[in-house]
């Protein structure tokens, strides 16, 4: 098996850009033509013009409620996709509910490079443990696993003792599913008294992969990669043997920008990641997940060239109530946009006895305070202490919004 999925993953920087400055209008103009939602969001983009990734942080960003309003208005891909439902081979639903399309073309959602990635492959058998229930998950790694070859064990969740069962019996040499439930599968062949040894290999998500549970897995021999991926996007970045972040993947372009705006950070800052996919089947646009990571410099040891991330950083919806009344992030990027002395802010939520305290901490070149709190009141509806700190006081976690109360 080659060492890398394809060629895509090694290409150098010159080659990078000149291919998204192929691929990226041929997407816009795709969206604009083929999906009655992006037809009138990028009515006036020439896709002509957005050939990097400067070009497309103009345009606008969507939200997961402007996908479920759209869904609402127009099921049930909210006139995302030029295909009827009945054109594609899968349709799931989750939370909210959001619909999504699925297919079986191969590697649609393209977790095959993510597999890849692991040494995942031909004459490998996958116990995939990832849910087959309305949610994409367990097709998407299905899909995954086809396209390097690999055998699929459809194992779903639950039923513990007849997972250990059928990964001894079947030979199993992978795992997929979330990071926990391996644990849980290998404590109980412990206990059953049968060897699980010919798990080498593990690809897991929709979870925290904390360092002391690969650890333990690596004690077994196991080799333990995780993967950051939604069932609107399908993947988003992964981990290589290297270990060294998530590289992005090469089917998506990952913006990291200020939670509640589509402006982008400073690499390293954390953000709120904005993914925009190849896919033509079903194009998202410059799509927010709700979640945070940053930027890392550089390339992986691994040879792959990709941008990487950090991954999974929290999430970036930090509405808040106080006194009543919701503070978004996007209030708290309109008062940073009022003042071009303002660097950053953050808005801290605290208690004093029975009442509501907010305050407002901007990192500031200069400026009028009482203008400052002027402006609070006016974005926020709300009044704040306004202090006032020196750049790069803040915190670098992502949050504008930080709720501190506790109700004990």
């Amino acid at each position: 098996m080659s060492r890398f999925y394809d060629d895509l993953e090694t290409r150098n920087a010159d080659r990078r850009a000149e291919d998204l400055a192929r691929t990226l209008p041929a997407q816009i103009a795709n969206a604009k033509a083929n999906t009655v939602l992006f037809g009138e969001r990028l009515k006036e983009v020439d896709a002509a013009t957005v050939t990097s990734l400067a070009e497309l942080a103009h345009l606008p960003v969507l939200r997961k409620s402007d996908l479920g309003k759209a869904q609402g208005r127009t099921p049930p891909f909210g006139g995302m996709t030029g295909m009827a439902a009945n054109q594609f081979e899968h349709v799931f639903q989750s939370p909210g509910p959001i619909y999504e399309p699925g297919r079986t073309v191969r590697d649609w959602w393209r977790m095959g490079r993510f597999l890849s990635a692991c040494g995942i492959g031909r004459g490998d058998i996958v116990q995939n443990c990832f849910s087959y229930h309305m949610t994409p998950a367990g097709m998407m790694f299905e899909s995954g696993a086809q396209a390097v070859g690999a055998t699929v064990f459809p194992a779903g969740t639950g039923q513990t003792e007849l997972q250990v069962r059928a990964a001894a019996d079947l030979g199993v040499t992978a795992y997929a599913g979330t990071p926990d439930y391996l644990k849980i599968i290998l404590d109980k062949a412990d206990e059953l008294g049968i060897d699980l040894g010919r798990i080498r290999r593990a690809a897991v998500g929709a979870g925290a992969l904390f360092p002391s549970l690969r650890a333990e897995y690596a004690a077994r021999g196991i080799l333990c990669l995780q993967c950051y991926g939604t069932a609107d996007l399908g993947n988003v970045a992964y981990e290589s043997e290297a270990q060294e972040g998530m590289i992005v993947d090469e089917g998506v372009l990952v913006e990291i920008v200020t939670p509640g705006t589509g402006n982008p950070v400073t690499e390293g800052e954390v953000g709120e990641v904005v993914v925009t996919t190849l896919n033509a089947d079903y194009p998202l646009i410059r799509f927010a997940t709700g979640d945070l990571s940053a930027v890392l410099p550089g390339q992986s040891p691994c040879g792959r060239s990709n941008m990487r991330i950090s991954g999974w950083m929290g999430r970036a919806d930090q509405t808040t109530k106080f006194k009543g009344m919701f503070v978004r992030p996007e209030q708290v990027a309109e008062l940073v946009a009022r003042h071009p002395e303002i660097v950053k802010a953050r808005v801290i939520a605290t208690r004093e006895g029975e009442k509501d305290v907010m305050t407002v901490k901007l990192e500031s070149l200069g400026g009028d305070p009482q203008a400052f709190a002027q402006t609070v009141l006016e974005t926020l509806k709300l009044r704040g202490e306004v202090v006032l700190v020196k750049p790069g006081s803040l915190p670098n976690d992502g949050k504008v919004i930080d709720d501190l109360r506790t109700y004990d």
